[in-house]
């Protein structure tokens, strides 16, 4: 059984900002606190890479309500979907390793999948181009399943248009991709992440546990009707599939924003194909690589992602051309991080400030 917090009003909770503030606020601070307050969001952690250094790193309010523990920059949030890129980077590690291909065919690697699966490839789970739908409806997210029982459980929903036709985005194509990793690495994927991405990098991230004992790990929050709840328990075999279950700090992706500017873990043949927009079967595009989006600001070039999983919400920017990077992560479902990008970008690029002076709405896209 899980635990909800005690009520907690709207009043109440911007005693956080006033003593969890940093200690010498800038102007950039206080609009990050300001829109923190307007959301209603407990705790933030911001990270900003320029030109392949950290320039800026920042905890606001709490990582925890109940203990009133302040976010700092080791704070540890939940990833939410910013983790399929790290899927994403090891299906094309085992690519190189010539243990998979991303051409083939999903039943090459999966047992018992259905006739209508037969046209599926690889690389349309990795762009959401397969025509899986998530089956929500038919997941008890309090029961633990065997890949196998999740691979049924998808099998049982028939595909919503024919691989490459369009693009839907698919947290069960990630789940599969995280199970094909299983079998061709040997070892879980989340063992080979660390191996081969989190430990060469110096990162922290791992996957999701409760049960274990983590360091700083923040509480994730609800808010239902004015009031903050703490997040619904998942069971540990849904939290621990590879469409963005990963604990992590805004530190750690800073980490890994550096290391993609080289070609320590991927190549550059790897990354292009990561951030090239995928080509659908009768012309036309779609904005959506291997794990990375792409959007435009004015004239940047954007090749993000955002997650949001069990009372957290995660956004990670990079502004291609100025060679900036924004990370955030809140405890806090259903934010809206894309302000916070907008807040956080006008600081470096002066350009975009007279346009938020403006009065541009919420939101980057």
């Amino acid at each position: 059984m899980f635990t909800n917090l005690r009520h907690i009003s709207s009043l109440a909770i911007a005693s956080v900002f006033l003593f969890s503030s940093p200690a010498h606020a800038d102007a950039l601070d206080e609009a990050i606190q300001a829109e923190m307050q307007r959301q209603q969001i407990p705790g933030l952690g911001l990270a900003v890479v320029k030109d392949g250094k950290i320039v800026r790193e920042q905890g606001y309010g709490w990582a925890n309500l109940e203990h009133q523990v302040a976010v700092s920059e080791k704070t540890i949030f939940q990833s939410g979907s910013v983790g399929k890129q790290f899927t994403a980077a090891l299906v094309l590690l085992l690519e190189k390793d010539g243990k998979l291909k991303l051409n083939d065919p999903v039943s090459k690697y999966l047992k018992n999948t259905p006739a209508s699966w037969k046209n599926i490839r690889i690389h349309h789970l990795l762009n959401h181009t397969s025509g899986l739908r998530d089956a929500e409806e038919k997941i008890n997210y309090r029961k633990d399943y065997r890949d196998q029982d999740l691979i049924r459980i998808a099998a049982s929903v028939p595909l919503l248009f024919q691989p490459g036709e369009k693009w839907s985005y698919s947290n069960t194509g990630y789940h599969l991709l995280g199970f094909i990793c299983n079998q061709v690495g040997g070892k879980f994927y989340g063992e080979q992440l660390r191996e081969r991405i989190f430990q060469p990098l110096g990162m922290s991230t791992r996957i999701i546990s409760e049960r274990d004992l983590i360091m700083h790990r923040a509480a994730g929050y609800d808010v239902v009707d004015g009031q903050y709840k703490n997040q619904d328990w998942v069971s540990p075999s849904l939290n621990a599939t590879a469409d963005g279950s990963l604990y992590l700090t805004a530190h750690d992706l800073a980490l890994w924003d550096i290391g993609l500017q080289g070609e320590q873990i991927l190549s550059a043949s790897m990354k292009q194909a990561s951030w090239t927009p995928v080509k659908l079967n009768k012309g036309g595009s779609y904005p959506y690589g291997y794990g990375w989006g792409m959007s435009k600001l004015k004239q940047y070039t954007i090749l993000d992602h955002d997650g949001a999983w069990q009372g957290f919400t995660t956004q990670f920017s990079r502004f291609v051309e100025p060679g900036l990077t924004i990370i955030i992560l809140t405890n806090r479902s259903g934010a809206s991080l894309g302000r916070f990008i907008d807040i956080v970008a006008a600081s470096y690029l002066p350009d975009l400030k007279l346009e938020q002076e403006q009065g541009k709405p919420d939101g980057k896209k």
